[in-house]
């Protein structure tokens, strides 16, 4: 053993006969030959204490005063230890001992007579600082205990200080690789390389970039994605080494303890640079001195304090940059450096001879880390599982998949370092290697069996609800990879616990947890969502049979797939949302909306009440609309209206849209019915028809309005103009009649771009927005993205918008690759939402007046235009298989000719043949060709061929005339279509 610092006496008096080689200068390094080899030692500031025989002695030495009051080192002391110790730590004056079996005993400065701690047991680390200790077990938990002056316990503000050790439950959930301790600061780092502090921060040894105490771990986020190994910690300084042999110190510098050639602190952790490029493989702090190895040059370097040689420089002073400790020369070449250690104001490294090397040291806090779950494990427990070990398989089960600890250490993907990467956008796993696991596991299924068990019974309702970094949020991620293997077998118990886990999230981590949703490879969030997907089903199925009540588990389910849709949307590559819809709901909600039972439909879960106010994704569109409908006629039954009270507008064909202006104006008006529309000097009874027929003729007088409220573009979609020059109140009437249209479930030939149904559901608008309205004005807009740097500049363009500043004197600033993406987002914004903020409100709430119930948000952009603007899915051979017959019969040549002649019509002769008969040739949603029922009469007259058909576009009725051929009926047909205005009737 080499040793150097404070008072060294000669080898503590554990030295072999002859065995002390002095330095031949004071202050330089001993070379000891020791009776007995050390496994481990520690230093403490009035202490420090050796590992012998292999743990079978723990020998103990006292710092003292002398009568000039110097520091002097007392005689090394035997403990009597009945457990063979494995590891241990000073503190200030006292020692914390870790037993094999995973114990701890405290020596105290008054006694070495070791003393157990608490009731701690499979403990693996245990570190100290000048006044409290922490420990580490083997599932992962951190207990505290000491003093607690600044926070040092980790147990949050306020708590006192304590003798008995306390769970530090913030840490709950982090795999942990170590645990370490300075004066009265502490750390945790986690297994894939997460630095978390807290404690003293007086100089910055936190490295939060400040000086302010932390009462409870706080993530060291300016070390993510280091690759941090090992953090050491001084008494106001810290140190901490990266897998690539990189150095960072941060905290007091006073002593120069940071390496920077300086004596200043620092608050955030900062790089050695003098051991750039030696690939330092150990580090160690003592008070305020520390070390760093460099295996490869058999170097050891120091820097700090330096007045009690702790140096090994042969100079007793401070040295503020890393310098080479002399190490004796003629020793150096035969030993190997095993393991160094700092505290205090000691140093030591320990060795062994070439053919000794890496026998019999133990480094706790590199060696044993919180247990993880891998093949070898399960592999035992599948094979064993039948034996008389089943007890023992039972208690490690319990032990692992109870501590959320272990699963999120587990199953790390280790490829390339990936899981030192753990971010808000990547958890650090491979749930593939998961995905394996848990169908190892369900090859025995009394294996299987216990491990749902422990999942349900244990883990589940302990998990935090606010986890204190990414890696606490694993378990979220790797638990339905073991649903999966369990839905297969119909188990469904355990997802009520998993949902409520996942609700119970604060929604801080809700929202990272949906972060790495986002970023799941596709196999993984499929069985995210399929999981959610067939619970849900199966829960619905048990509500309609009345087997169990599962309404608030239904619930949170619906609950959990309404956000992970919402991810899906956000995903770079989605899954369809077809994945997400529950057919089940369209037939339970259809047999309410035929047998009109509204008890039913208000005994539902709140989910589906839920449901009607935002988008949802659990109903197809047929879903929403039968819930509409629902929501609907519950509305008309709780106001007490019947159909024959609906108020009903007379307006003229010629004068349409002034008349219904007039209208709607009046302050008598009930918005909360649909509308009935009589057209003057007709007769026709408004069942739908008229109301068509009605939206259809002021979806052409609206484009022809004067003053002007709407601009026709090139795309052939209409928008709000921006000349609102002498109008009142045309955006809130036209805001109202699309409302109306909706609520009566009409057609308003007016084709919108998306970009106005998302903007009503409050959803941002983009460029892709823009390039379906105005494609020529969203390509330059692209140019802008997409051309390189001199083409951009050449454009010479200024953040302006038709004589209007996108930014502040935005006259003045130019174009540049940098500011291009701003540019384009700013210029979007004012295009679809500045230029027409007030124009969009004003239609806005008329929209609200006009479509009173809030079903309409749970349907989609794209679905909500579909409901105003029509369906353009046509089933044209359900046209024929739903006709119906009054004065002709299916096999009359008649009518076979007429069908002969539409099979032979063009997509778009098609289209006017269905504008001739309803109105117009988009039907609306839930209206589709399968569920029209067109009826084909008989056009009496003796001189058939004289006339045209006529169509009843109220009653969708074909009047035909019985040709005397198709090559007639063909030419009378498509002259009427073609000027279907000349032949619709009421």
């Amino acid at each position: 053993m080499f040793s150097w610092g404070e008072n060294t006496p000669n080898g503590f008096g554990s030295v072999k006969s002859n065995g002390l080689v002095k330095a031949n200068t004071d202050g330089c390094v001993n070379f000891i030959h020791m009776k007995s080899p050390i496994t481990h030692l520690s230093v403490g500031n009035k202490v420090l204490a050796f590992i012998r025989n292999n743990g079978k002695q723990v020998s103990v030495a006292r710092m003292q005063e002398d009568n000039d009051g110097r520091r002097i080192t007392g005689k090394l002391k035997s403990v009597e230890c009945r457990e063979k110790i494995l590891a241990l730590s000073c503190g200030d004056a006292h020692i914390i001992l870790l037993s094999e079996e995973g114990r701890v005993f405290c020596l105290t400065q008054s006694s070495n007579v070791p003393r157990p701690v608490g009731n701690l047991n499979q403990v693996i680390q245990v570190a100290c600082g000048d006044q409290h200790s922490i420990a580490l077990t083997q599932d992962g938990n951190v207990f505290t205990w000491g003093q607690n002056s600044s926070g040092q316990l980790g147990l949050g503000k306020g708590e006192p200080s304590t003798l008995s050790p306390q769970p530090v439950k913030s840490l709950s959930g982090i795999p942990l690789a170590q645990i370490t301790a300075g004066g009265d600061h502490s750390f945790a780092l986690s297994l894939s390389g997460a630095v978390f502090s807290w404690g003293k921060n007086s100089t910055g040894q936190l490295g939060l970039g400040d000086t302010i105490d932390r009462p409870a771990p706080a993530p060291v986020d300016c070390l993510n994605l280091k690759k941090t190994i090992t953090v050491s910690c001084g008494v106001e300084h810290t140190a901490i080494l990266t897998k690539g042999g990189l150095v960072f110190t941060f905290g007091s510098g006073r002593h120069g303890q940071l390496g920077h050639n300086s004596l200043r602190n620092e608050l955030r952790p900062r790089l050695v640079a003098e051991l750039w490029g030696a690939k330092v493989t150990q580090i160690a702090c003592g008070r305020n001195h520390t070390l760093a190895f460099v295996g490869s040059f058999k170097k050891i370097y120091s820097f700090g304090r330096g007045e009690q040689g702790q140096l090994g420089n042969g100079v007793k002073m401070d040295q503020s940059v890393p310098l080479p400790v002399q190490l004796p020369q003629g020793r150096i070449d035969d030993q190997q450096i095993e393991q160094t250690f700092a505290g205090g104001n000691h140093s030591f490294a320990l060795c062994s001879s070439a053919q000794e090397s890496g026998k019999g040291l133990n480094d706790s806090n590199l060696g044993k880390v919180t247990q993880t779950l891998d093949g070898d494990i399960i592999n035992r427990w599948i094979s064993d599982c039948d034996s008389t070990s089943w007890k023992k398989i039972q208690k490690e089960i319990t032990k692992t998949f109870s501590s959320a600890s272990c699963l999120n250490g587990s199953f790390l993907d280790k490829s390339r370092d990936k899981h030192y990467q753990t971010s808000l956008k990547h958890s650090g796993l491979d749930l593939s290697f998961a995905r394996l696991a848990f169908q190892k596991l369900a090859q025995k299924d009394k294996v299987l069996a216990e491990v749902e068990d422990v999942v349900q019974r244990i883990l589940l309702p302990s998990l935090s609800k606010d986890p204190i970094g990414v890696e606490g949020l694993r378990v979220y991620l790797i638990i339905p990879e073991l649903l999966r293997v369990l839905l297969k077998q119909h188990r469904i118990d355990i997802i009520g616990a998993f949902v409520f886990a996942i609700l119970r999230l604060n929604p801080d981590k809700f929202q990272v947890l949906e972060g790495l949703w986002s970023t799941l490879p596709d196999t993984p969030f499929r069985t995210l969502v399929k999981t959610f997907h067939y619970v849900s089903a199966e829960y619905l199925r048990m509500m309609a049979e009345e087997v169990c009540d599962v309404k608030e588990t239904f619930e949170g389910t619906v609950k959990v797939m309404e956000r992970l849709y919402e991810v899906n949307c956000n995903r770079r590559i989605k899954i369809a949302a077809s994945n997400f819809h529950i057919n089940r709901a369209n037939q339970m909600l259809q047999n309410m909306l035929n047998t009109i039972v509204y008890y039913d439909y208000l005994d539902l879960p709140e989910a589906f009440f839920y449901s009607c106010h935002r988008q949802s994704c659990i109903f197809n569109t047929e879903a929403k609309c039968i819930v509409y409908q629902l929501e609907l006629n519950y509305s008309f039954a709780i106001h007490g209206h019947l159909a024959f009270w609906i108020p009903t507008i007379h307006v003229s064909r010629e004068t349409a849209l002034e008349d219904a202006f007039q209208h709607l104006r009046q302050s008598g008006h009930d918005f909360t019915m649909p509308l009935k529309v009589k057209f003057q000097a007709e007769n026709g009874v408004d069942e739908g028809g008229v109301s068509l027929e009605f939206f259809r003729l002021l979806g052409r007088e609206l484009l022809k309005m004067e003053p002007k409220t709407l601009e026709v573009y090139e795309s052939g979609l209409a928008w709000f103009t921006t000349d609102d020059g002498g109008i009142t109140d045309e955006f809130y009437l036209l805001g109202l009649l699309c409302g109306k249209a909706l609520f009566s479930q009409c057609v308003l030939n007016l084709c919108f771009p998306l970009a106005l149904f998302k903007k009503l559901l409050g959803l941002t608008t983009t460029l892709d927005d823009l390039k379906e309205l105005s494609p020529t004005e969203a390509r330059g807009l692209q140019d802008v993205l997409d051309e390189d740097e001199e083409v951009v500049e050449a454009m010479d363009v200024v953040f302006m918008y038709k004589g209007q500043e996108l930014i502040p004197n935005g006259e003045k600033v130019p174009l540049t690759m940098v500011n291009r993406k701003k540019y384009v987002d700013l210029y979007v914004d004012m295009k679809l939402n500045k230029s027409v903020q007030s124009q969009f409100a004003d239609f806005e709430k008329g929209f609200h007046k006009g479509f009173p119930i809030q079903a309409w948000r749970m349907f989609l952009p794209e679905e909500l235009m579909t409901l105003l603007q029509g369906d353009d899915n046509y089933e044209w051979d359900k046209l024929r298989e739903n006709a119906q017959y009054q004065g002709y019969r299916p096999t009359d040549d008649i009518i076979q000719n007429f069908w002969i002649v539409f099979m032979e019509f063009s997509e778009e002769q098609k289209k006017k043949f269905l504008t001739f008969l309803t109105g117009t040739d988009r039907l609306p949603r839930g209206r589709s060709l399968s569920k029209l029922q067109m009826q084909i009469t008989c056009l009496g007259s003796t001189e058939a061929d004289e006339y045209y058909p006529k169509a009843q576009t109220c009653s969708v009725t074909l009047c035909l005339p019985n040709y005397s051929s198709i090559d007639i009926l063909r030419e009378k047909l498509l002259h009427a279509i073609t000027h279907c205005d000349a032949f619709g009737d009421f």
